[in-house]
């Protein structure tokens, strides 16, 4: 089955597909290459005859998306080379949200660049905005395509899959608190046809629901492949309420509490999600979800200040 890509990337893929002796898989595999390239070889790229860089991506507005870090190490080379950077800005789906620690900037890894909450509440060009205004980002001549008709209370369904394991409006919602499963033993169902709508393990209990991972487009070698996993299933929840929900640990902290294998449930993708030490600490120290968020309730307040500067939409 022949996977659609959001807008730019799709066309991308096409272009290299047309070239000779190069097909569909071959042009996915050069487009992703280019679009996660070293910085050297970016800067290359825009060197060698790139007079305005357009960024036209649709962003799900976590900070562990990584769109926004593509686009940034392409505006640093702009940059560097004098070229201009136009950004045909999009709505962000999860745009009604600013919630999550803000990155511990000693967990900065390729899935988590700038010092923002997980759900940063912003559009591709109010994070270009923010990133040159404060100084993340080199500064550049910097255009951004204002949307029309948005906030960012807008509800916004995607006309296209973003992700080939972001294939429903649900998964889009569920995926702040689903993708927390990347940094421990459990499945978030990649490998099913419900990726980051249900999640699980071989040895969960007392649940009534179950799938196996197996190779799909989307996930060649999924985690736990081939096992039969017993978890939860949430491809059922209301897609209202399943959008208001945001960041939540629950699940997180019920999938720890039942497996009961204590530290051992958790990997050092981890922090690098959630961006701080203490989430980790504190729910295997038997913490409630509530008593988490008043660590990082003082550093939204901040981030919402300091956002407000950038915001380009109400």
């Amino acid at each position: 089955m022949a996977l659609a890509y959001d807008g730019a990337i799709q066309r991308l893929i096409d272009a290299f597909a047309n070239l000779p002796g190069i097909g569909p898989k071959g042009a996915q595999r050069i487009a992703f290459y280019l679009l996660n390239a070293p910085d050297e070889e970016s800067q290359a790229l825009i060197d060698a005859g790139v007079d305005v860089l357009v960024v036209d991506m649709q962003d799900v507005g976590l900070r562990f998306y990584t769109y926004y870090i593509t686009m940034l190490r392409m505006m640093d080379a702009c940059a560097e080379s004098g070229r201009s950077v136009i950004v045909l800005d999009r709505p962000n789906p999860n745009g009604h949200h600013v919630d999550g620690p803000v990155l511990d900037m000693k967990y900065k890894s390729g899935v988590g660049a700038l010092p923002i909450p997980v759900l940063h509440g912003l559009t591709m060009g109010e994070i270009a905005r923010m990133a040159v205004g404060e100084g993340w980002a080199a500064s550049c001549d910097l255009q951004v395509v204002r949307c029309r008709n948005y906030t960012h209370d807008t509800p916004y369904e995607l006309p296209v899959a973003p992700s080939p394991n972001l294939p429903t409006q649900r998964a889009v919602y569920l995926y702040p608190s689903v993708c927390l499963f990347e940094g421990t033993v459990v499945s978030l169902g990649r490998g099913t046809d419900k990726p980051f709508e249900v999640y699980g393990h071989p040895d969960m209990t007392g649940c009534l629901f179950s799938f196996t991972p197996r190779p799909t487009a989307g996930a060649k070698h999924p985690p736990l492949e081939g096992r039969l996993c017993h978890g939860v299933d949430l491809s059922r929840m209301p897609l209202g309420e399943a959008r208001a929900e945001g960041l939540t640990l629950k699940y997180v902290i019920e999938a720890c509490r039942n497996l009961g294998l204590g530290d051992k449930f958790f990997t050092p993708m981890f922090e690098k999600l959630i961006g701080v030490g203490y989430v980790r600490e504190m729910i295997l120290a038997g913490a409630s979800e509530a008593e988490i968020r008043v660590r990082w309730a003082d550093d939204v307040r901040r981030f919402r200040k300091l956002r407000g500067r950038y915001l380009l939409y109400e």
